[in-house]
């Protein structure tokens, strides 16, 4: 093999890099900068590789897979995401923080502005899976490729933020291997980086098109916002004299919402919560209040909308759930169910119907399902293996048995899927298993099951993939999932399960079993649309007139773009398929996972306790929406996001637009005399108005919230640049401007009102009914349009939020921190329940990753105070675990401060 690159080119670090650490037999060919690339439309610089096939590689990250595929290490699903996260957001803005050092000359961390929050991004993850790579704890591909592209920008140190430890251990790591240094020393030399220079100083500035698509937080670069043409300036004027005549009849469909001809249908479905436990913030965002928000605008849009949710009520974990609260799984579904209405109840979910899968329609429904399926030839009949524990006289759901995964050696890893590598799992597979009820060692027992051909449903799942994907809109991560799946090839997935809880299987030499609740619990969505309709099938065997849209988290991917479609395309009764699947990453708490059992986080049934308003907590999960990335619940951001983003931003616009009303004119909209800059503001809230309609098209949900804030940022501005309460006091033409100011001032805020519903319904009801705005102009449209024309009364208004104090927020932060068993030595002890199973696997996967955490940081010799404050909240968790074992809670004294 040939590899030709080109000293200087930071594409060439990575490949080079890659070649040493995989021991690749290449052979080099240095190529000069002013050389012409071997592929047509490659830059200078770019890195090929030529194989003794004749075949040539020109994509930097694929030659670093070569490498590696060669040496026999086939990449994982982690790997894949962390190569498509570099190429694709990582690498833009990668160049940027390179152009900006050596064309710009910025230095230090001014340099790496733009790397910011893709730096944290990688912080993030190395601490939250607590190994030392990006993929496990063994270097691979992910981690080359992502210090490759790193290292040109943070070869001085001091570029790097001193606040991300883990990050700076992993790349200091990196950077002194051998196969990383030698590709360094060789690239990046004086004068190849003085010709490279050079080169960038001809290019035009790398552009970040996506930044503001990918950040948390709203961009405020003063000067960025796009001209205005005359043609839209004029526009906007035109329609905002047209007023709210020009805008639609806001739908009312008929009850029960049925699909319409002639009319935009939509179904959108949030994955169904498991009924054993209380959802947490993470849960609610993942599920069901992203679906509500964008079920909320469907409606506004005058789309004919049905949402419909409910809970996941059969399997071992309701079973279980039972035995320990001495119920019957009937008893204990009736309660968590009430318990979930009420959950979402309070957080404003505009369910059509949330009902459950304990029905007889779920039996029905699902049976007959299953009938087809045999009678297609899609189902296989096997013996498999199945754990047993002797003690407990069962066979053991996979939920039920963790151990070592055989595919990453994740030691927590469950008897379904391994929460670290997300690869699916027999149970029997599992290195060291261990049963979670009592953990004996469980014994492998033969047992028939019934599977589901997955192999050869392929054949039809393939072409509708590709169809679905191409006039669809899925998320990215749902995307990669999916292909990944298809890529490692189908294998037949059993659907039955020795239980009793559970929907019977209606075949002889079965019936003593139910079926898997990953088959039974998707069709769940068409039992409760069935229990809210008995006309269900005009939404779900419709597929010619139905958008079907699904929301859930990213875990829950596979069972709903592979395994339940592969279910509807074998029964081929002319089912709707999903056109629209949106899965979103996770949300953590804080530094970490949230844990009901030890008191960290938030969840649903403790929010409405807190004093926060349902909508505040909305809008704040709906900001932090972890579209692209996981993000973090954080107490301080809450607080202040509340105070600056929700008070003095948008609140005190729509509350000083009112009261402007209401103190100079009477409580009657004045006439207005529009200016050129007034109609300058009107198109460019258009602007706002029509980005915020592309995105949520898109399910862009956290984005869209942003052209929110944004118009009540212009708002504001423009309110404080025309001081309508000094142009009251003056002649005529200034207390006509006042009338002007106020009356556009007024009407942005009637069409917030508008814009925030699917986000925050009851502030949105609360401006609707202060400003008396029409039920008729409770509708969405393209244009910004008068709808409170001269002469219109509004009510009485009042302030829309409060303030967020410190002392109030950081009472809440230890309250729900875990921190509260602290206060007094006994109440750790009184608080850790022996024999827990869920509290045992939690402290467990925790003592895990302090662990890790503790021995990279001796690995690495870091400072001894660092080392020994880690240390310490090792010893404390292995003896939380001790005690949740039932276990003596003594553990060993550190070394070095034992007493002599």
């Amino acid at each position: 093999m040939w590899l030709r690159v080109a000293a200087g080119g930071p594409a060439a670090l990575k490949v080079l890099a890659a070649a040493g650490a995989a021991a690749a037999p290449v052979r080099l060919v240095w190529a000069g900068p002013l050389e012409r690339p071997l592929a047509p439309l490659s830059t200078p610089w770019a890195p090929a590789l030529e194989l003794d096939s004749g075949t040539i590689l020109f994509s930097p990250n694929a030659i670093c897979q070569f490498f590696f595929l060669a040496r026999g290490e086939e990449p994982t699903d982690l790997t894949n995401q962390w190569l498509e996260w570099e190429a694709t957001e990582l690498q833009p803005a990668a160049s940027a923080a390179l152009y900006a050092q050596l064309v710009h000359g910025k230095k230090g961390l001014e340099a790496v502005e733009a790397l910011g929050k893709l730096l944290a991004h990688i912080e993030q993850n190395l601490s939250r899976r607590g190994t030392a790579y990006l993929a496990g704890d063994t270097k691979s591909v992910a981690d080359v490729v992502v210090w490759g592209t790193l290292f040109p920008v943070l070869q001085d140190e001091t570029s790097l933020p001193s606040e991300l430890q883990v990050l700076r251990t992993w790349f200091q790591s990196m950077t002194l291997s051998e196969a990383c240094r030698k590709a360094a020393d060789s690239v990046l030399m004086p004068k190849a980086l003085l010709e490279f220079k050079s080169y960038l100083q001809k290019q035009p500035p790398p552009c970040l098109a996506m930044e503001r698509a990918t950040s948390n937080e709203p961009e405020e670069e003063e000067g960025s916002e796009p001209a205005l043409t005359e043609e839209e300036i004029t526009a906007a004027a035109d329609a905002w004299g047209r007023g709210a005549a020009a805008l639609p009849k806001p739908w009312q469909p008929q009850k029960p919402v049925l699909p319409v001809e002639g009319m935009r249908n939509i179904l959108i479905t949030s994955a169904l919560p498991y009924v054993n436990n209380v959802p947490h913030l993470g849960n609610i965002i993942g599920c069901v209040l992203s679906a509500d928000t964008f079920a909320r605008y469907c409606r506004l849009r005058n789309w004919n909308t049905l949402y419909v949710c409910g809970t996941d009520e059969y399997g071992t974990a309701t079973e279980t759930k039972a035995v320990e609260e001495g119920l019957t799984p009937q008893e204990i579904c009736n309660k968590y169910n009430a318990i979930h209405a009420d959950i979402y109840r309070w957080f404003n979910i505009s369910f059509d119907f949330f009902g459950r899968t304990t029905t007889p329609y779920q039996t029905m429904i699902a049976q007959d399902i299953f009938q087809r399926l045999l009678a297609r030839g899609f189902l296989l009949q096997d013996t498999m293996e199945q754990l047993r524990c002797e003690e407990c006289q069962r066979f053991l759901a996979d939920r039920f048995v963790e151990g070592t995964c055989p595919f990453c050696s994740y030691k927590e890893a469950r008897g379904d899927q391994c929460d670290k590598c997300g690869k699916l799992i027999n149970a029997v597979e599992l290195k060291n298993p261990q049963c979670k009820l009592c953990r004996g060692v469980p014994v492998v027992k033969p047992t028939q099951h019934l599977f589901l051909d997955l192999p050869k449903l392929q054949e039809q799942l393939e072409p509708w993939l590709e169809q679905s994907w191409a006039t669809g809109d899925w998320t990215a991560n749902a995307r990669y999932i999916t292909r990944s799946w298809i890529r490692d090839g189908l294998k037949p997935r059993c659907i039955t399960r020795d239980l009793k809880w559970g929907t019977p299987v209606p075949l002889d030499g079965f019936r003593d079993k139910v079926f898997y609740v990953w088959f039974d619990a998707p069709i769940g969505y068409l039992s409760i649309t069935a229990n809210y309709t008995d006309q269900w099938e005009r939404w779900w065997k419709n597929p010619q007139q139905v958008e079907l849209y699904n929301f859930m988290a990213k875990d829950n991917v596979p069972f709903h773009s592979v395994i339940f479609p592969c279910s509807l395309l074998g029964a081929d009764d002319n089912y709707t398929l999903v056109n629209h699947l949106i899965a979103t990453e996770y949300l953590n708490y804080e530094d970490g996972k949230f844990s009901k059992s030890r008191g960290v986080g938030v969840f649903g049934d403790m929010a409405k306790d807190t004093g926060i308003p349902a909508d505040i907590w909305r809008f704040y999960l709906l900001y932090l929406r972890p579209e692209g990335q996981d993000s973090a619940f954080s107490w301080s951001d809450l607080m202040l996001k509340n105070n600056s983003e929700l008070l003095n931003n948008l609140g005190n616009f729509i509350n000083r637009a009112g009261m402007f009303v209401c103190k100079f004119f009477g409580g009657t909209v004045p006439n207005m005399v529009l200016t050129p800059d007034d109609k300058r503001l009107l198109a460019r809230v258009t602007l706002e108005l029509r980005q915020y309609h592309q995105l949520l098209e898109k399910v862009r949900i956290r984005d869209a919230l942003r052209c929110i804030l944004n118009i009540s940022r212009h708002g504001n501005q423009y309110i404080q640049v025309n001081e309508p309460w000094k142009r009251i006091k003056g002649d005529e033409k200034d207390r006509q401007r006042a009338g002007t100011v106020t009356g556009v001032a007024v009407n942005i805020a009637s069409m917030l009102a508008v814009m925030l519903q699917p986000y925050m319904p009851a502030v949105s009801l609360a401006i609707q009914r202060q400003l008396c705005i029409p039920p008729d102009c409770f509708v969405l449209s393209h244009d910004f349009t008068c709808t409170l024309p001269p002469g219109h009364c509004v009510g009485t208004v009042s302030p829309l939020f409060q303030k967020l104090e410190n002392d109030q927020v950081e009472a809440l932060r230890k309250r729900f921190g875990g921190g509260q068993a602290k206060d007094t030595p006994p109440a750790s002890e009184t608080l850790v329940a022996p024999g827990d199973p869920q509290l045992i696997q939690e402290l467990t996967e925790e003592v895990a990753k302090q662990g890790n955490h503790v021995r990279q940081l001796k690995a690495n010799k870091a400072e001894k105070a660092q080392v020994d404050t880690e240390v310490a909240k090792l010893l404390e968790l292995k003896k939380q675990l001790a005690l949740a074992e039932g276990k003596s809670p003594e553990v060993p004294v550190p070394k070095g401060k034992r007493k002599k």
